[in-house]
């Protein structure tokens, strides 16, 4: 399920933030801001997916959709938010394409602005330049 995810990943990078992009296994060790969204399975497995990045990652986002240079503190939680929807949901639709386990998502939540240390089964970070977003996923046990 984390390949989908870091395949919508890397297709934002690429038709969004138009930069080079490279991926390493692991989380980030650098302050983050953090969102999950928790995602059902149609085999009833439900998952918790985290987005993690760092202000300047955000920063970039921000000024893709809002034209911000500068965004302040509460504006980059809410791109937070909208990133990880916009990441998941995307993951989503080629999870479908593809035939493999599909899912539906739910509502964003932030989680906090700190490091991330959320245990978690898998993850992968996206690097470019020195801003990171890290994905990883945590497979959830009623």
């Amino acid at each position: 399920m984390l390949r989908t995810i870091q395949t919508a990943s890397e297709n934002f990078c690429i038709h969004q933030i138009r930069e080079e992009h490279k991926i390493s296994d692991g989380i980030t060790k650098k302050k983050t801001l953090i969102a999950y969204i928790d995602i059902d399975a149609n085999d009833s497995t439900k998952y918790r997916v985290y987005l993690a990045s760092d202000e300047a990652f955000m920063q970039r986002v921000s000024k893709i959709f809002l034209e911000e240079d500068e965004s302040d503190e509460e504006t980059l939680i809410d791109m937070t938010l909208e990133l990880a929807n916009l990441i998941i949901g995307s993951a989503k639709v080629i999870a479908e394409e593809e035939d493999k386990r599909p899912y539906t998502i739910n509502t964003p939540h932030f989680e906090k602005l700190g490091i991330f240390d959320f245990e978690v089964d898998d993850s992968k970070t996206i690097i470019i330049d020195s801003d990171e977003m890290s994905i990883a996923i945590k497979e959830l046990h009623a």
